[in-house]
């Protein structure tokens, strides 16, 4: 039995793209519950019961919340799933990024009056939440308009990066939602993204045979300039090389969170 069933969770999951194990993983957690639940039918244990219940409802909703953000059925993320590719660099022949140093970034953030921050898993790899918090305060603090964006399967798991906010301080007020801030994207002078590729990829609307295609994103393009923060050019989870990287109105800051946030924090 042990046998069959991991044969079975191999074969299920072996073939699910790396973008879609957040989904998975909250799946399997949502399994371990009802299987609890019935061990407590069995045993006549209510309280096994009652907590498998808890665990098994609580992964269900996560895993609604997932597949809702990513516009995409639970079926589709378990038979279809993203590409399998390993996220290596997949730079389009002929596409050429333009970078800016730490200073550069921080004198486009300085002459900016309406900002966006779009903060991704990256800000939560590099624990940058408290520098950008502070760039963020102080921005604000000389009469600017600023707002974090965050999207609803940002990071690993559904509010992940609105607790990693939350810890850094940053105001409630100052953080919106995905659809709230699309609505007048083409307002903001910079939009700065932190970390995040997938949920910022324009070929997600652009592309109808992209492997994300009507997957919600945060529309970062559409703002007068764009300023992404990220280790290298590669491509996010998914696979997919993202064509924002490469428009005229975007420039990369590319390096280790941590150390360009810290940068941007000090000039």
């Amino acid at each position: 039995g042990t046998v069959m069933s991991g044969a079975l969770g191999l074969h299920m999951t072996a073939s699910i793209g790396g973008a879609d194990m957040p989904v998975v993983i909250t799946l399997l957690n949502s399994y371990s519950g009802w299987a609890l639940c019935a061990e407590g039918f069995i045993l006549n244990q209510p309280l096994l019961t009652v907590v498998g219940a808890l665990i098994g409802s609580s992964g269900a909703f996560l895993t609604k919340i997932m597949c809702d953000g990513m516009n995409r059925s639970l079926a589709n993320v378990i038979l279809g799933g993203f590409g399998t590719e390993s996220g290596a660099v997949q730079t389009a022949e002929g596409l050429v990024h333009t970078e800016v140093n730490v200073d550069e970034a921080g004198a486009l953030l300085k002459d900016a009056q309406k900002i966006c921050i779009v903060p991704g898993y990256g800000l939560a790899v590099a624990q940058a939440q408290n520098d950008i918090a502070h760039v963020a305060n102080a921005l604000r603090e000389q009469g600017k308009e600023v707002k974090f964006a965050v999207h609803p399967v940002a990071g690993r798991m559904p509010g992940q990066l609105n607790v990693l906010l939350a810890e850094a301080g940053v105001p409630y007020d100052m953080v919106f939602e995905m659809e709230e801030v699309n609505e007048d994207m083409d307002e903001y002078d910079v939009v700065l993204v932190v970390g995040a590729n997938d949920t910022v990829n324009s070929s997600a609307v652009d592309d109808p045979k992209s492997a994300i295609a009507g997957m919600p994103v945060i529309e970062v393009w559409k703002a007068k300039h764009v300023i992404v923060m990220k280790r290298s050019v590669a491509s996010g989870y998914a696979g997919v090389d993202n064509p924002v990287f490469y428009n005229e109105n975007t420039d990369m800051l590319l390096g280790s969170a941590s150390e360009t946030s810290q940068g941007l924090r000090n000039a």
